[in-house]
């Protein structure tokens, strides 16, 4: 995208805000890059540079617009639709990987030596692994300065900062203004978050549009009991995280996700984010998602009542892969009802931070599954045995899951065990390793909604269909399971 300048410019003169994440202008005149749907008046066209990534911006000496704050726009689409290594490697370092496990870790996880993973990376966002680590740890101080009274040694540490020296220094460079002025002008913004005493208070931004009937629906329908809830309005579960514990809130608003974070370990802030936006799928690009989906008269109506749909993922896939598994050919209560049996048995117990709230166990890991009773489980002995593989070769490690997964090695290790078919796999690649093509034509509800819109029913049929809705299928599902009037297709009242 940032190649193609003419674009570029009428993006950035439009205020475009479509494009935000998928380019930065940096404005060789001042200094200072922004997003393209910047407010300020649009540089002179001879003035501006277009750049991939916030990290390439700084790395050439430009600093973040204070307007329009870059760093803050939602991340590019691109990362969350394509499984080569570069999008692998940026969803790892916006996991936060770099800062746990250095650019040797990075570099391990992708299969590559770490001279390729950096060349990769330079030739095509303009800068490598560390720099672009180097970029969210800014921006993730820059929160924990707005959105919290820490001491300013407590931020610094907390963003992955090795001194306060090089955090010091980084916000001034980035930002053009020291923490202390940060945190000043958040406090008179008005739109500065409201701080919940014990929690991180801040929105998540996404691409418009976005509709969360089905989104949020799905995730409260499915919730897990003491896992996940919904209450008041909010979508709330515990997380897993490298260095503790959390609970989250997320509240659907209409140009935002409020996020309410309570972290036991504030060095988890980065990747709590970055799993809440995965799970939420706020880095879509509806408008090329939709636009595509149009392209199919019967799939239009659909699209156009109610466009912006997005796939309600997981934050942690293994977690998904057993659900997935309880799940088979049972009802949505029936699934909870077995998970739920698991979490009371073998999940960790955690603190709600609310009171009021019925958070209080931490989904159980695959290796304390891995000590389950098969017998003990409600279920026919063919799904015991499909259990126990899967949770076995997740204990272990031989069935890798997660973000930087490799969807089709993946989808191939999943359909060599016992008990999985296309509907199991497919399901596991659509919301827990984020493939934006992943389809169910073999699914139920699928088979009807296509019949009753007049498309082929039958999964061979439909799956022909469906080759003009590439590489979008995943959303295509969204739009054809939400003509029903399941809950998972329904806010929650």
């Amino acid at each position: 995208m940032y190649t193609d300048t003419e674009r570029c410019v009428r993006a950035v003169q439009s205020k475009d805000a479509r494009f935000d994440g998928w380019f930065f202008t940096a404005v060789r005149t001042t200094g200072i890059y922004c997003r393209p749907s910047c407010p300020a008046v649009p540089p002179k066209v001879e003035n501006m540079t277009f750049l991939p990534s916030a990290a390439a911006c700084q790395q050439a000496g430009f600093r973040a617009c204070k307007r329009c704050r870059p760093d803050t726009s939602p991340g590019s689409p691109e990362w969350n639709a394509r499984a080569d290594a570069v999008a692998r490697a940026m969803r790892l370092i916006q996991d936060g990987v770099v800062d746990r496990e250095g650019v040797p870790g990075l570099a391990a996880r992708l299969g590559y030596s770490t001279r390729q993973v950096e060349r990769q990376l330079n030739a095509e966002l303009g800068a490598g692994p560390l720099a672009l680590a180097r970029a969210q740890r800014a921006q993730t101080a820059r929160l924990l300065i707005e959105t919290s009274e820490l001491p300013m040694g407590d931020v610094a540490f907390a963003a992955g900062f090795s001194s306060i020296r090089t955090f010091n220094e980084t916000v001034r460079e980035v930002f053009a203004l020291a923490p202390g002025e940060l945190r000043l002008r958040a406090e008179k913004s008005s739109r500065h978050v409201p701080r919940v005493p014990g929690t991180i208070s801040l929105r998540l931004p996404f691409r418009a549009p976005l509709n969360p009937d089905n989104l949020f629906g799905h995730l409260a329908a499915t919730a897990v009991p003491g896992v996940e809830e919904w209450r008041a309005g909010a979508y709330r579960r515990t997380l897993r995280l490298p260095y503790g514990t959390g609970v989250v809130a997320l509240t659907p608003q209409p140009d935002h996700i409020g996020c309410q974070l309570a972290l036991t370990d504030l060095r988890d802030l980065t990747i709590a984010i970055s799993r809440c936006r995965w799970m939420l799928d706020l880095d879509a690009d509806p408008e090329a998602v939709d636009e595509q989906l149009r392209s199919d008269p019967l799939l239009a109506p659909l699209v156009d009542k109610a466009p912006g749909r997005r796939v309600p993922r997981t934050v942690d896939a293994a977690e998904f892969a057993v659900r997935a598994v309880l799940g088979q050919q049972v009802s949505t209560a029936a699934a909870r009802t077995h998970a739920a049996r698991l979490v009371t048995s073998y999940g960790e117990p955690v603190a709600d931070p609310d009171p009021e709230g019925g958070l209080t166990h931490l989904f159980p890991s695959p290796q304390a599954l891995a000590a389950l009773d098969p017998e003990s489980l409600a279920l026919p002995a063919s799904r015991r045995a499909t259990l126990t593989t899967l949770v076995g070769a997740l204990a272990d490690g031989s069935l890798p899951l997660g973000i930087d997964s490799d969807w089709e090695a993946a989808r191939a290790q999943l359909n060599a065990l016992p008990g999985f078919g296309p509907w199991t796999t497919e399901v596991i690649a659509m919301r827990a390793l984020g493939d934006p093509d992943a389809f169910l034509p073999s699914d139920l509800g699928v088979r009807r909604a296509a019949k009753e819109l007049g498309l082929p029913s039958t999964p061979a049929a439909l799956t022909a269909r469906a080759a003009g809705w590439r590489p979008w299928r995943a959303y295509a599902v969204q739009y054809l399971w939400a003509t029903d009037a399941h809950p998972v297709n329904h806010l929650p009242v």
